[in-house]
Protein backbone atom coordinates (compact mmCIF):
# COMPACT_ATOMS: atom_id res chain seq x y z
CA UNK A 1 0.00 0.00 0.00
CA UNK A 2 1.02 3.59 -0.31
CA UNK A 3 3.11 5.22 2.21
CA UNK A 4 1.13 7.44 4.28
CA UNK A 5 0.53 8.57 7.56
CA UNK A 6 -3.37 7.78 7.14
CA UNK A 7 -5.19 4.89 8.14
CA UNK A 8 -4.98 1.82 5.86
CA UNK A 9 -7.97 -0.61 4.39
CA UNK A 10 -7.54 -3.88 2.55
CA UNK A 11 -10.04 -5.85 1.36
CA UNK A 12 -9.21 -9.47 1.38
CA UNK A 13 -11.89 -12.34 -0.68
CA UNK A 14 -12.13 -15.31 1.63
CA UNK A 15 -10.35 -13.90 4.47
CA UNK A 16 -12.26 -15.94 7.09
CA UNK A 17 -9.65 -18.98 6.57
CA UNK A 18 -6.27 -20.18 5.22
CA UNK A 19 -3.98 -17.56 3.14
CA UNK A 20 -6.47 -15.22 3.92
CA UNK A 21 -6.65 -15.06 7.35
CA UNK A 22 -3.04 -15.44 7.83
CA UNK A 23 -2.66 -11.92 5.75
CA UNK A 24 -5.88 -10.57 7.63
CA UNK A 25 -3.35 -10.88 10.64
CA UNK A 26 0.10 -9.90 9.21
CA UNK A 27 -1.45 -6.96 8.09
CA UNK A 28 -3.68 -5.97 11.22
CA UNK A 29 -0.73 -6.01 13.44
CA UNK A 30 1.33 -3.25 10.99
CA UNK A 31 -2.41 -1.21 11.67
CA UNK A 32 -4.56 -2.19 8.68
CA UNK A 33 -8.20 -2.28 9.02
CA UNK A 34 -9.52 -5.29 7.16
CA UNK A 35 -12.58 -5.90 5.11
CA UNK A 36 -13.21 -10.25 5.70
CA UNK A 37 -15.08 -11.44 2.84
CA UNK A 38 -16.69 -14.43 3.10
CA UNK A 39 -19.13 -16.67 1.27
CA UNK A 40 -20.98 -18.72 3.57
CA UNK A 41 -19.48 -19.42 7.62
CA UNK A 42 -19.94 -15.98 9.40
CA UNK A 43 -18.97 -17.51 12.79
CA UNK A 44 -15.17 -18.37 11.07
CA UNK A 45 -15.50 -14.42 9.70
CA UNK A 46 -15.98 -13.15 12.65
CA UNK A 47 -13.47 -14.70 14.56
CA UNK A 48 -10.68 -13.57 12.19
CA UNK A 49 -12.47 -10.20 13.18
CA UNK A 50 -11.67 -10.74 16.76
CA UNK A 51 -8.57 -11.70 16.20
CA UNK A 52 -7.80 -8.85 13.84
CA UNK A 53 -9.06 -6.54 16.39
CA UNK A 54 -6.70 -8.38 19.33
CA UNK A 55 -4.04 -7.50 16.98
CA UNK A 56 -4.49 -3.55 16.89
CA UNK A 57 -6.80 -2.77 13.97
CA UNK A 58 -10.36 -2.58 13.28
CA UNK A 59 -12.37 -4.13 10.27
CA UNK A 60 -15.31 -5.46 9.25
CA UNK A 61 -17.20 -8.67 8.12
CA UNK A 62 -18.96 -8.79 4.69
CA UNK A 63 -20.55 -11.77 3.25
CA UNK A 64 -20.97 -11.43 -0.77
CA UNK A 65 -20.80 -14.77 -3.04
CA UNK A 66 -18.29 -13.91 -5.66
CA UNK A 67 -19.79 -15.86 -8.61
CA UNK A 68 -22.08 -12.55 -8.15
CA UNK A 69 -21.85 -9.58 -9.65
CA UNK A 70 -24.83 -7.91 -7.55
CA UNK A 71 -22.89 -9.46 -4.39
CA UNK A 72 -19.48 -7.99 -5.76
CA UNK A 73 -21.14 -4.51 -6.22
CA UNK A 74 -22.88 -4.58 -2.62
CA UNK A 75 -19.50 -5.66 -1.34
CA UNK A 76 -17.67 -2.74 -2.54
CA UNK A 77 -20.69 -0.28 -1.67
CA UNK A 78 -20.36 -0.94 2.25
CA UNK A 79 -16.37 -0.79 1.84
CA UNK A 80 -17.31 2.92 0.43
CA UNK A 81 -19.99 3.64 3.14
CA UNK A 82 -17.74 2.76 6.32
CA UNK A 83 -14.26 3.81 4.94
CA UNK A 84 -14.67 5.90 2.36
CA UNK A 85 -11.68 4.41 0.46
CA UNK A 86 -9.79 1.22 -0.34
CA UNK A 87 -6.06 1.29 -0.52
CA UNK A 88 -5.48 -2.81 -1.26
CA UNK A 89 -7.51 -5.29 -2.92
CA UNK A 90 -6.39 -9.22 -2.55
CA UNK A 91 -8.26 -11.40 -4.38
CA UNK A 92 -7.86 -14.14 -2.77
CA UNK A 93 -11.00 -16.76 -2.86
CA UNK A 94 -11.04 -19.46 -5.53
CA UNK A 95 -13.31 -22.76 -6.28
CA UNK A 96 -13.40 -24.84 -9.49
CA UNK A 97 -14.43 -28.56 -10.85
CA UNK A 98 -11.37 -30.61 -11.07
CA UNK A 99 -11.96 -32.69 -13.59
CA UNK A 100 -10.38 -33.86 -17.04
CA UNK A 101 -10.94 -31.48 -20.13
CA UNK A 102 -13.09 -34.07 -21.43
CA UNK A 103 -15.52 -34.27 -18.73
CA UNK A 104 -15.89 -30.57 -17.60
CA UNK A 105 -19.34 -29.44 -18.74
CA UNK A 106 -21.10 -25.85 -19.02
CA UNK A 107 -21.73 -25.35 -16.32
CA UNK A 108 -18.11 -26.14 -14.69
CA UNK A 109 -16.75 -23.69 -17.53
CA UNK A 110 -19.63 -20.76 -16.51
CA UNK A 111 -18.84 -20.98 -12.78
CA UNK A 112 -15.16 -21.30 -13.26
CA UNK A 113 -15.17 -18.00 -14.91
CA UNK A 114 -17.80 -16.45 -12.56
CA UNK A 115 -16.13 -17.45 -9.42
CA UNK A 116 -12.28 -17.02 -10.41
CA UNK A 117 -11.75 -14.52 -13.43
CA UNK A 118 -14.68 -11.86 -13.66
CA UNK A 119 -14.90 -11.60 -9.99
CA UNK A 120 -11.48 -10.60 -9.93
CA UNK A 121 -12.08 -7.90 -13.11
CA UNK A 122 -14.90 -6.86 -11.47
CA UNK A 123 -14.10 -6.34 -8.07
CA UNK A 124 -10.73 -4.69 -9.34
CA UNK A 125 -12.84 -2.16 -11.17
CA UNK A 126 -14.63 -1.15 -7.93
CA UNK A 127 -11.24 -0.93 -5.97
CA UNK A 128 -9.55 0.79 -8.30
CA UNK A 129 -12.63 3.69 -8.28
CA UNK A 130 -12.15 3.81 -3.99
CA UNK A 131 -8.28 4.01 -4.26
CA UNK A 132 -6.85 7.39 -3.00
CA UNK A 133 -4.93 9.84 -5.11
CA UNK A 134 -1.54 8.35 -3.09
CA UNK A 135 -1.96 4.98 -5.29
CA UNK A 136 -2.90 1.67 -4.09
CA UNK A 137 -2.30 -1.84 -4.50
CA UNK A 138 -3.76 -5.25 -6.32
CA UNK A 139 -2.68 -8.63 -5.77
CA UNK A 140 -4.37 -12.01 -6.83
CA UNK A 141 -3.33 -15.22 -5.80
CA UNK A 142 -2.80 -17.42 -8.46
CA UNK A 143 -1.18 -21.47 -8.88
CA UNK A 144 1.45 -23.19 -10.52
CA UNK A 145 -1.63 -24.60 -12.81
CA UNK A 146 -1.04 -21.46 -14.51
CA UNK A 147 2.76 -22.35 -15.65
CA UNK A 148 2.48 -25.98 -15.61
CA UNK A 149 -0.42 -28.97 -16.69
CA UNK A 150 -1.25 -31.72 -14.22
CA UNK A 151 -3.94 -33.92 -13.74
CA UNK A 152 -7.48 -32.67 -13.27
CA UNK A 153 -6.70 -28.99 -13.02
CA UNK A 154 -7.28 -27.52 -16.55
CA UNK A 155 -10.13 -25.10 -15.61
CA UNK A 156 -8.72 -23.49 -12.75
CA UNK A 157 -5.14 -23.07 -13.93
CA UNK A 158 -6.63 -21.71 -17.05
CA UNK A 159 -8.21 -19.30 -15.16
CA UNK A 160 -5.16 -18.24 -13.59
CA UNK A 161 -3.86 -18.39 -16.30
CA UNK A 162 -6.08 -15.57 -17.56
CA UNK A 163 -6.03 -13.47 -14.05
CA UNK A 164 -2.12 -13.43 -15.06
CA UNK A 165 -2.75 -11.95 -18.10
CA UNK A 166 -5.26 -9.30 -16.66
CA UNK A 167 -2.45 -8.39 -14.36
CA UNK A 168 -0.46 -7.01 -17.34
CA UNK A 169 -2.95 -5.30 -18.62
CA UNK A 170 -4.42 -3.59 -15.59
CA UNK A 171 -0.41 -2.70 -14.36
CA UNK A 172 -0.40 -0.40 -17.52
CA UNK A 173 -3.96 1.13 -17.32
CA UNK A 174 -4.23 1.91 -13.58
CA UNK A 175 0.31 2.52 -13.28
CA UNK A 176 -0.59 6.22 -13.80
CA UNK A 177 -2.76 6.48 -10.94
CA UNK A 178 0.41 4.85 -9.13
CA UNK A 179 -1.76 1.96 -8.72
CA UNK A 180 0.46 -1.50 -8.73
CA UNK A 181 -0.93 -4.78 -9.52
CA UNK A 182 0.49 -7.90 -9.02
CA UNK A 183 -0.27 -11.81 -8.69
CA UNK A 184 1.25 -14.35 -5.91
CA UNK A 185 1.53 -17.84 -7.31
CA UNK A 186 1.57 -20.89 -5.26
CA UNK A 187 2.88 -24.13 -5.49
CA UNK A 188 1.99 -26.29 -3.17
CA UNK A 189 0.69 -24.60 0.09
CA UNK A 190 -0.54 -27.00 3.05
CA UNK A 191 -3.75 -25.70 2.96
CA UNK A 192 -7.76 -27.25 3.03
CA UNK A 193 -7.37 -26.71 -0.26
CA UNK A 194 -3.96 -28.92 -0.94
CA UNK A 195 -5.45 -31.64 1.32
CA UNK A 196 -8.69 -31.39 -0.59
CA UNK A 197 -6.96 -32.20 -4.15
CA UNK A 198 -4.84 -34.82 -3.49
CA UNK A 199 -7.08 -36.78 -1.05
CA UNK A 200 -10.90 -36.43 -2.37
CA UNK A 201 -9.82 -36.14 -5.89
CA UNK A 202 -9.98 -39.67 -7.50
CA UNK A 203 -6.84 -41.20 -8.94
CA UNK A 204 -5.09 -38.36 -7.93
CA UNK A 205 -1.42 -39.37 -7.23
CA UNK A 206 -0.05 -39.41 -3.54
CA UNK A 207 0.63 -36.35 -2.86
CA UNK A 208 4.17 -37.34 -1.46
CA UNK A 209 5.15 -38.31 -4.51
CA UNK A 210 4.97 -34.76 -5.73
CA UNK A 211 6.16 -33.24 -2.33
CA UNK A 212 9.50 -34.99 -3.53
CA UNK A 213 10.01 -33.21 -6.59
CA UNK A 214 9.93 -29.77 -5.11
CA UNK A 215 13.40 -28.55 -4.71
CA UNK A 216 13.11 -27.15 -0.69
CA UNK A 217 11.21 -30.49 0.30
CA UNK A 218 8.42 -29.32 1.54
CA UNK A 219 4.95 -27.83 1.07
CA UNK A 220 4.63 -23.86 1.43
CA UNK A 221 2.39 -23.28 4.38
CA UNK A 222 -0.20 -20.06 4.38
CA UNK A 223 2.72 -18.04 5.91
CA UNK A 224 4.56 -18.49 2.68
CA UNK A 225 2.18 -17.21 0.50
CA UNK A 226 0.94 -14.19 2.92
CA UNK A 227 4.60 -13.38 3.47
CA UNK A 228 4.85 -12.77 -0.14
CA UNK A 229 1.99 -10.93 -0.48
CA UNK A 230 1.94 -8.69 2.36
CA UNK A 231 5.33 -7.41 0.50
CA UNK A 232 3.63 -6.71 -2.28
CA UNK A 233 1.49 -4.57 -0.72
CA UNK A 234 4.34 -2.58 1.31
CA UNK A 235 6.27 0.68 0.37
CA UNK A 236 8.87 -1.59 -0.28
CA UNK A 237 7.05 -3.14 -3.48
CA UNK A 238 5.97 0.75 -4.46
CA UNK A 239 7.98 0.18 -8.06
CA UNK A 240 7.17 -3.77 -8.83
CA UNK A 241 3.76 -3.76 -10.86
CA UNK A 242 2.60 -5.92 -13.80
CA UNK A 243 4.72 -9.31 -11.88
CA UNK A 244 3.63 -13.07 -10.89
CA UNK A 245 5.71 -13.87 -8.26
CA UNK A 246 5.96 -17.72 -7.53
CA UNK A 247 6.28 -19.04 -4.49
CA UNK A 248 6.45 -22.52 -4.93
CA UNK A 249 9.77 -23.93 -3.46
CA UNK A 250 11.52 -23.95 -6.71
CA UNK A 251 8.22 -26.50 -8.26
CA UNK A 252 7.92 -24.94 -11.70
CA UNK A 253 12.17 -24.58 -12.58
CA UNK A 254 12.19 -28.71 -12.31
CA UNK A 255 11.47 -30.65 -14.92
CA UNK A 256 11.39 -34.44 -15.57
CA UNK A 257 13.53 -36.72 -15.12
CA UNK A 258 13.13 -35.55 -11.34
CA UNK A 259 16.06 -35.61 -9.01
CA UNK A 260 14.10 -37.72 -6.32
CA UNK A 261 13.36 -40.59 -9.26
CA UNK A 262 17.34 -40.79 -9.33
CA UNK A 263 19.44 -43.71 -7.57
CA UNK A 264 22.49 -44.61 -6.27
CA UNK A 265 25.57 -42.11 -6.22
CA UNK A 266 23.79 -40.00 -8.25
CA UNK A 267 20.63 -39.78 -6.16
CA UNK A 268 23.44 -39.23 -3.30
CA UNK A 269 25.23 -36.20 -4.71
CA UNK A 270 21.81 -34.56 -4.22
CA UNK A 271 20.03 -35.78 -1.12
CA UNK A 272 23.28 -37.43 0.64
CA UNK A 273 23.68 -41.12 1.39
CA UNK A 274 20.49 -41.40 3.76
CA UNK A 275 18.25 -39.66 0.85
Amino acid sequence: MASTTEKQVALITGSSRGIGRVLALKLAAKGTDLVINYKSNRELAEQTLEDVRAAGADGIVVQADIEEPDDIEAMFQTIKERFGKLDAFVANAAASAFKPVSQLKLHHLDRNWAMNVRSFVLGAQRAVELMPEAGGRIVVVTSYGSLRAFPTYASLGAAKAANEAYVKFMATEFGPRNITVNAVNGGLIDTDSLEFFYSRVPGMAPMQSVIEKVPLGRPGTADDMASAIEFLLSPSAGYITGQTLSVDGGLTVVAPPFWADTTGDLRASVFGSEG
